[in-house]
């Protein structure tokens, strides 16, 4: 029988040197992590499923963002959700299970039993108090949440073969080049202090610089500029691989909605499977209304206490309005983020957009994307500050910051 006071810690990577440019133009002004996602920052919401795990002691957020720009952010939400949370930053490239494993004296301060490791862009319902029970159930060092999806996009991510019966991981592979199985992995994990020693001998072996195998993106940026340290493990190819077949891994498969966030794109798609999301764990947070004394509100909506939305104004479904916006009477929302301080004037339309901070939306004017979340300009994205006047229409297109569309634009990248 599991101890009751076994305690836990969580670890939630960030990112990497790049900074989230895939991200542009949303990252240009903050850290991909703080970009919000129904009306919270992106990593908020792997933080409070954290705080659902049983005597969780801490959360550590690692990442190569400079420490002041999560100072501020740290200290707020370890108030807000009473449990102590400290980011962690990395000097230099050390690879997913490299970079836990330096700041492994930070993780173990707590003499946890048990390690959950979170990609911060992973968008699901983060089953957590689930996985930790199949974890002890299993016995074993390792429990990997996991997902079936189609075979055609199976091989975009790490595949695995698991046994039916006992869900040990007989066989793992990252990103193969040909189908083996629509089981993937979701980029969430709890293992036992072990960890670090599995990392450990990988390190001592060397296997991270003779193991063949395809290079992320990541490794090929590191490759070009030669300086790839020796102590560079990858958590994916380095560790599961080839621990799979010996009773060390095991799955727990989650039928709720998984995503990963890559691009604007697929930001607007998670932050309405967040929203409703909230229909079940936070319903507080959602809006209503039937256009009598407050907005039309249709499907899942969040709107902050502070914005000033129209009564006459039709909103959702998929729609968030953060802080101090300004939405005028007639203004018609759909499948959309509005981010903090924008104002839209009366009766103009924004669809599959996100409308950047401090931007402006002109009368009769139309921003709108198609909803392709996975094309370049399936949706469209309005920088900081861009102001598009009345009457214009702004159809699948990226504007940069700081920029006035006085004209009409279809399709186009606005630099």
């Amino acid at each position: 029988m599991a101890s009751s006071q076994e305690k836990a810690v969580a670890v939630i990577l960030m990112g990497g040197p790049t900074k989230g440019t895939r991200f542009r133009p949303l990252s240009l002004n903050v850290p991909k992590p703080l970009v919000p996602l129904a009306g919270q920052p992106m990593v908020n919401h792997p933080i409070s499923a954290c705080k659902r795990i049983p005597n969780l002691a801490r959360i550590y957020l690692i990442g190569f963002y400079e420490e002041r720009e999560f100072a501020l952010y740290v200290s707020s939400i370890s108030y807000e959700l009473r449990v102590p949370v400290r980011y962690l930053r990395e000097d230099k490239p050390l690879g997913s299970a490299g970079g836990i494993y330096k700041f492994r004296d930070h993780i173990m301060e707590e003499n946890p039993c048990h390690i959950f490791l979170l990609n911060c862009d992973v968008c699901c319902s983060f089953p957590l108090s689930e996985m930790l029970d199949a974890h002890r159930r299993h016995g074993g060092m390792g429990t990997i949440l996991v997902i079936k999806v189609s075979a055609e996009t199976a091989n975009q991510f790490g595949e695995l073969v698991a046994d039916p019966i006992t869900n040990e991981v007989l066989h793992y592979t990252e990103r193969p080049e040909t189908f083996v199985n629509d089981l993937i992995n979701c980029g969430v994990y709890v293992f036992t202090p072990q960890i670090f020693t599995i990392i450990e001998g990988v390190i001592l072996q060397g296997n991270n610089t003779v193991n063949l195998r395809r290079e992320t993106s990541l490794e090929a940026f590191q490759s070009v500029a030669k300086v790839l340290p020796p102590e560079f493990v990858r958590l994916d190819q380095d560790i599961l691989t080839p621990l799979a077949g010996k009773k060390k891994l095991y799955t727990y498969e989650t039928v709720d909605f998984w995503e990963q966030i890559k691009t604007p794109g697929m930001s607007l798609r998670c932050s309405g499977l967040y929203l409703s999301q909230f229909r079940q764990t936070a319903p507080h947070l959602l809006a209503t209304g039937d256009g009598t004394r407050s907005p039309s509100i249709t499907g899942d909506v969040l709107i902050h206490p502070s914005a000033k939305v129209h009564v006459t104004a039709k909103i959702g479904p998929n729609v968030s309005v953060s802080a101090n916006a300004r939405v005028g009477a007639g203004v018609r929302l759909i499948g959309c983020i509005i981010l903090d301080d924008v104002d839209i004037k009366e009766n103009a339309v924004v669809i599959n957009s996100i409308v950047g901070w401090k931007s402006s939306i002109g009368r009769w004017a139309r921003v709108q994307g198609e909803g392709d979340y996975n094309e370049k300009l399936g949706i469209t994205i309005l920088g900081e500050a861009v102001a598009v006047e009345d009457e214009v229409v702004v159809i699948n297109s990226i504007i940069l910051p700081n920029k006035t569309l006085n004209i009409s634009v279809q399709e186009e990248i606005i630099l």
